[in-house]
């Protein structure tokens, strides 16, 4: 049997650190060597409270570099929450439809009124075959105008749905 040995992890250089919405922890760019001696940049997300990974490392290097620019915590935008919203299965998006008093044939109205061509014959493929459906795609959009929902009722509906 062979013996696999593991180096011990460095952190090499931190090119920017941000702060985030929770006080005393911060995501930094950094380039790293991992404990199979690949070395690579990376991300780092370095909480006080965790003593896993690099971050012991990591919190020396904030020790050691007081001086180092904190880019101020931003808070993401609603496009970028909805783009990082996880996907729904067909099921899902169906059922968090019905929930919400849209019917399957409602949906099925919306796409047949599209324009004859390209676009229309994809939504019917999406909305018939696709196994998964992301937030952000074109023909969620295109839906929840038809049927008159804003981006936040789509938001609400959609994070309501990942619960069925």
């Amino acid at each position: 049997m062979t013996e696999i040995s593991f180096g011990k992890p460095s952190l090499n250089a931190v090119y920017s650190v941000y702060a985030t919405a929770e006080h005393g922890v911060f995501v930094l760019d950094c380039n790293v060597t991992d404990a199979f001696g690949e070395t690579y940049d990376a991300v780092h997300c370095y909480r006080p409270d965790d003593s896993y990974g690099l971050t012991q490392l990591a919190g020396q290097w904030l020790a050691d570099n007081p001086s180092f620019p904190v880019q101020p915590y931003v808070p993401p935008t609603p496009a970028q929450i909805r783009a990082s919203m996880s996907t729904l299965t067909a099921r899902q998006l169906r059922l968090g439809l019905l929930h919400a008093g849209i019917s399957p044939s409602q949906v099925d109205t919306v796409i047949n009124a599209l324009p004859t061509g390209q676009a229309k014959e994809s939504a019917l493929i999406e909305w018939e075959y696709a196994t998964t459906f992301y937030r952000m795609h074109p023909l969620v959009s295109t839906i929840g105008a038809a049927l008159g929902l804003t981006d936040d009722q789509i938001d609400l509906m959609w994070s309501a749905a990942l619960g069925l």
